[in-house]
């Protein structure tokens, strides 16, 4: 690895893996795994690449939050549907050659994240309390296969089923059923409230032991702050202070349009295995090398851009990516982990 980055290392020495003010930890233990990695590497001078394309090329960011896949009602109400929604926010790819579960919704055939949005929506248009924690948690198996009907099923299904339950029990528990206090009690500040999910649902807790060093990642306690603040415009229960201090959401689209851009790198072994859509096991050297290698790419981008005043938050860059992700045309295959965390 170190020989690696001496050979693409950039004109400015302090880019390289200089952080931002790293408040969540995400950065700095990412840093550890992408300087001792064995498996994935970054080239800098393809992050110089593609921050000159999109300065050459100016896109407008689609907004994070679609009216007709979400639900949305100005009320703690959304609050508490957008903590269900991210609840289950993972793990859409379906098994090699077979197809992936969809649903129709107005006519039209989703797949992935915004099929299980418009799912969680049409619930609300059916007059399902995914709001109320009660209902929540204890939430049948039935009513959930239900929610989730459309053709073939949802992967991790049991995973989810969990995870919501365990989301109303917390909320009762803890924040008197209501999202919003948790909001409050973090004073609406987005690393408190990121850092606060992970510690009180144990399913947002999205770290991992690498070398015997902790690695975090909060990828679904991230997003779904950056849900809340793309829904309300910013304000309201979602103007958190702090937005700029958020990494990008690690997951398993974004480290694909960063190798097709040249900007990731493979070990020809792990190359060979994401190729042939091989299970990498969660937690494994080489699926925490390909997590940490897409945070710190991410933030190399962001940096760049800055030094060219033309400045884009994290959550910004993530939404490009993934965009540039959806169609994946002329794209090699993205790495398949089985995990609740992405």
């Amino acid at each position: 690895m170190t020989e690696f980055l001496q050979k693409n290392e950039l004109d400015d020495d302090e880019l390289y893996l200089s952080p931002q003010i790293d408040q969540l930890g995400v950065l700095s233990s990412t840093r550890d795994v992408v300087e001792r990695g064995e498996y994935v590497w970054i080239n800098a001078e393809r992050v110089e690449s593609l921050a000159r394309e999109w300065l050459d090329k100016e896109q407008q960011i689609t907004p994070t939050w679609y009216d007709r896949y979400h639900f949305f009602d100005g009320t703690q109400r959304t609050v508490n549907w957008i903590l269900s929604l991210d609840a289950m926010n993972f793990c859409f790819w379906a098994e090699k050659d077979q197809p992936r579960w969809c649903i129709d919704y107005q006519g039209e055939r989703l797949n992935g994240y915004m099929a299980e949005a418009a799912a969680l929506k049409r619930a609300v248009e059916e007059d399902i309390p995914l709001w109320d924690a009660t209902y929540l948690s204890n939430i049948s198996e039935k009513d959930l296969t239900y929610i989730f009907r459309g053709e073939h099923t949802i992967p991790l299904f049991e995973q989810r089923l969990h995870n919501l339950r365990e989301a109303g029990h917390v909320l009762l528990e803890k924040y008197d059923g209501q999202f919003i206090h948790a909001i409050e009690q973090a004073d609406s500040n987005a690393v408190e409230l990121t850092l606060l999910l992970a510690r009180d649902f144990s399913s947002f807790n999205d770290v991992v032991l690498y070398r015997n060093r902790l690695v975090r990642f909060y990828k679904r306690a991230q997003i779904c702050v950056a849900d809340l603040y793309g829904a309300f415009g910013g304000k309201s229960w979602g103007a958190f202070t702090d937005m700029d201090q958020l990494t990008i959401f690690a997951d398993y689209k974004l480290p694909q349009v960063l190798r097709h851009y040249g900007v990731l790198e493979y070990h020809p072994s792990l190359a060979q295995r994401i190729d042939a859509q091989e299970l990498l096991e969660a937690g494994s050297e080489e699926e925490v090398e390909l997590r940490a290698a897409t945070v710190w790419a991410c933030e190399l981008l962001r940096q760049e851009l800055a030094r060219h005043d033309h400045p884009m938050t994290p959550t910004e860059i993530d939404m490009r990516l993934w965009l540039l992700g959806q169609s994946a045309i002329g794209m090699r295959p993205y790495h398949r982990t089985r995990t609740m965390f992405y």
